[in-house]
């Protein structure tokens, strides 16, 4: 429901009139909801703050929230949203900061017994409603994108790739290997690759509950592309349940290395990089 030119103005003269009484009355019901997790200096800024541009907006003919003129007033309802949302509040909790303004200009229009009253408090609580939605979803959106950066992070820190020595890296995978962190995983390794210029890497599957065939293919597709990068890989952690699943479901692994621990894969690492052999070289002279 927008706002006519006259109500817009009679409610930029309400707030404004009684503004000191209002913002106060204002955050005291917003700070009992909060429950004291925001102090009450942050809480009365951010009220003052809405006040001033509901102000401003009012003043400059704001019929409907969307409008040109409720650019600014948009601006710090996000800016509120997004920040209780990084603070850790719940939607509810947000939204009450917009939606106690009606309790406050009820109390106030109930003192005025103009007949316009009632018709005045209807359309206002039709614009506070849509600050309350604006308010809403954008609250969501943000935690939406926490969320999605947070999942990401979690990958990250899931797949990590060691350098084990020089010229040889190690994936150590935990858990399940889905589509979304196979896809981590190879980025990751082919960069690591590169970045080291290490011509062996380890894939190490001990920590992997099951694999079947999917899990078996993202393992494969992230041999081949190492491959296409110059560097051989060994996967290490076939552990008996494993190795009968796989020759169940019949899955190739062709001409890779397979290992049944990571010690044999890092053995056979050393074998190929002639590390024993200088060693025991040392040892003879």
């Amino acid at each position: 429901m927008a706002l006519s030119a006259e109500e817009s103005g009679r409610l930029a003269r309400l707030l404004s009139e009684h503004g000191e009484r209002l913002t106060r009355r204002w955050t005291e019901i917003v700070a009992t909801s909060l429950r004291g997790r925001l102090s009450q200096a942050e809480l009365a800024r951010q009220v003052q703050e809405l006040h001033r541009s509901m102000i401003d907006a009012g003043e400059n003919g704001l019929t409907d929230l969307s409008s040109e003129q409720g650019g600014e007033l948009r601006a710090v309802l996000a800016e509120l949203s997004r920040g209780r949302a990084r603070q850790g509040f719940t939607a509810t909790e947000t939204a009450i900061s917009v939606y106690a303004l009606k309790d406050v200009l009820l109390e106030l229009m109930e003192e005025n017994h103009e007949g316009s009253a009632l018709r005045d408090f209807v359309a206002f609580s039709g614009l506070i409603d849509q600050m309350g939605l604006f308010t809403f979803e954008t609250y969501t959106r943000t935690r939406e994108s926490l969320i999605a950066d947070q999942a990401e992070q979690l990958l990250e820190l899931s797949t990590p790739v060691v350098k084990i020595w020089e010229g040889v890296v190690a994936v150590p995978l935990v858990g399940t290997l889905d589509s979304a962190r196979a896809q981590v995983v190879m980025e990751r390794l082919l960069q690591t690759l590169v970045d080291t210029g290490s011509p062996y890497a380890i894939i190490d599957i001990t920590g992997v509950p099951a694999v079947d065939t999917q899990v078996a293919q993202h393992i494969l597709k992230t041999v081949v592309a190492a491959r296409l990068m110059g560097a051989d890989c060994i996967i290490s952690g076939i552990r008996p349940q494993i190795a009968q699943t796989i020759v169940a479901l019949g899955i190739e692994f062709g001409d890779i290395a397979t290992k049944a621990s990571l010690a044999d894969a890092l053995r056979q690492v050393l074998r190929l990089t002639g590390v024993e052999t200088r060693r025991h070289q040392r040892r003879e002279s």
